[in-house]
């Protein structure tokens, strides 16, 4: 009993927001006109999940017969998915009003799918990583469709659930296979005995299926091919906490199990990483290059980001797992940012996200449109922002690695996206359009998007805010 109260007390940042979640469901249910008191009991339960994560965060171990990862590793993931979720709640309370979709299952979809993002990145269980990615992905192919009068969502929402459902399909095999050859699901386990399995065919295959399923979460290339039809489909908010939350919650689990866990250096595992890696980059920058959409233009963006921490899973090592870690940070600052933004662009029937709707925002809101660079420059990767350092860690230690010429390559395509995310700052300083109306301006929204601007420049320009706790993740 005394056990269990430990590692109950231990996860209680998952505990905290599953629990978070029947309350909201309950307000729900119970009460009417209750779509207020689920936004604030949802944001005030975060805020307290927040400093449940940080409280547990030196007790680093693992909890329920060594299923679970606590502290460390899993609170650093814990606080990244409840701030995302923290900040989409923010810019979403006018949003979803403005589209009509103003349902208090909207927040309770949220709160479930970071209650799988937190478990899937904290299992060393796979049985528990695959509960953790299904609570994740089962509630983002509701909200991807929540807009049902919206006929891109609905066909957003059931292109991410059949590819969705296929991946989970590789994922889940890949674990049998591993489980057919080492008689455990345990991945710390599994790692004591690595050398003598990476020998083995159906070990290999079963990993093989596991990266699969990993790839087309992250959104890399080949497995790419949802990721602009579904987020530009998916109402706004719900597309910035895919982009930023969801791919948070995979790269984190990828990197539990093949960096920090298995050993796969030198191995072909890695090789393939590295062609994943370049695919990514090459394709999601070149492609992006050609798009009118912001939000496909930040999809194929998602898509190359994918390919540079995939770099830091391809180098290994605990400067890569910081790498990635900060860059997913900073990412999650910046593209919710970038999202918000669009959504308050974006106009009732769900258009206006075209970049052409971008021209003249500086005339109509130069605190947006100030913004917006921010994050635009941030997504480039220059110093002093968040982006540069993220992007900086990941190539130094692909070099330290032996990994030079990914790291050119990496560099190379960076430059090509200069051209595309710089065509919005263009658009919003040195074109007009007379015919825009000016807004109004929601304060959350507002909040939201100066909470996102500052962790740009606060991370950039302090670095060492966050480098600090990496330094205690296992």
């Amino acid at each position: 009993m005394e056990q269990l109260l430990t590692d109950t007390w231990l996860t209680a940042p998952i505990g905290g927001t599953i629990l978070l979640s029947l309350i909201v469901i309950m307000i729900n249910a119970l009460k009417k006109d209750s779509l207020a008191a689920e936004y604030w009991v949802s944001l005030i339960g975060i805020a307290a999940n927040i400093v449940l994560a940080v409280v547990v965060f030196p007790d680093r171990g693992t909890a329920f017969s060594g299923m679970v990862m606590t502290g460390g590793y899993a609170s650093i993931t814990a606080i990244l998915f409840l701030t995302a979720a923290g900040l989409t709640i923010l810019l979403s309370r006018e949003y979803i009003e403005k589209i009509g979709v103003n349902f208090g299952e909207f927040y309770h979809l949220i709160l479930l799918a970071t209650t799988g993002m937190m478990t899937f990145s904290a299992g060393t269980d796979l049985v528990v990583t695959f509960i953790g990615l299904e609570l994740m992905s089962i509630s983002l192919y509701v909200l991807a469709g929540i807009s049902r009068r919206h006929h891109k969502g609905n066909e957003a929402a059931l292109k991410y659930f059949l590819l969705g459902a296929f991946a989970s399909g590789f994922f889940l095999y890949g674990i049998a296979l591993i489980y057919g050859m080492t008689s455990t699901t345990n991945i710390l386990e599994i790692a004591q005995n690595m050398q003598a399995y990476m020998s083995e065919p159906l070990f290999l295959t079963g990993v093989g299926l596991l990266l699969v399923g990993f790839a087309f979460k992250v959104g890399a290339v080949p497995f790419h091919m949802w990721v602009p039809d579904v987020y530009e489909g998916s109402p706004t908010m719900v597309s910035a906490f895919m982009s930023t939350g969801a791919k948070a919650s995979a790269f984190t689990a990828f990197l539990l199990i093949f960096t920090a866990t298995f050993d796969i250096a030198g191995t072909q595992i890695n090789t393939v990483l590295a062609i994943l890696a370049v695919a990514s980059m090459v394709i999601g920058n070149v492609v992006a290059l050609s798009q009118n959409n912001i939000k496909r233009m930040l999809a194929y963006s998602s898509i190359a980001h994918a390919g540079y921490m995939l770099i830091g899973l391809t180098a290994g090592g605990m400067m890569s797992i910081t790498g990635v870690l900060f860059y997913l940070i900073s990412y999650m600052f910046t593209n919710i940012g970038a999202f918000g933004i669009a959504a308050i662009i974006e106009n009732k029937e769900q258009g206006g996200t075209e970049i052409d709707n971008f021209r003249g925002l500086y005339y109509r809101h130069p605190a947006l449109a100030v913004m917006m660079s921010i994050f635009m420059f941030s997504l480039v990767g220059l110093p002093p922002l968040a982006g540069f350092f993220g992007k900086y860690y990941i190539f130094v230690a692909a070099i330290e690695n032996g990994y030079t010429w990914l790291t050119i390559i990496g560099v190379i395509t960076s430059m090509i996206s200069v051209y595309y995310y710089l065509r919005v700052v263009v658009v919003m300083f040195f074109q007009t359009d007379e015919e825009a109306e000016k807004s109004s301006l929601a304060s959350s929204s507002v909040f939201a998007l100066l909470l996102s601007a500052a962790g740009v420049l606060l991370i950039g320009v302090f670095p060492s805010m966050v480098l600090d706790w990496m330094s205690r993740l296992f």
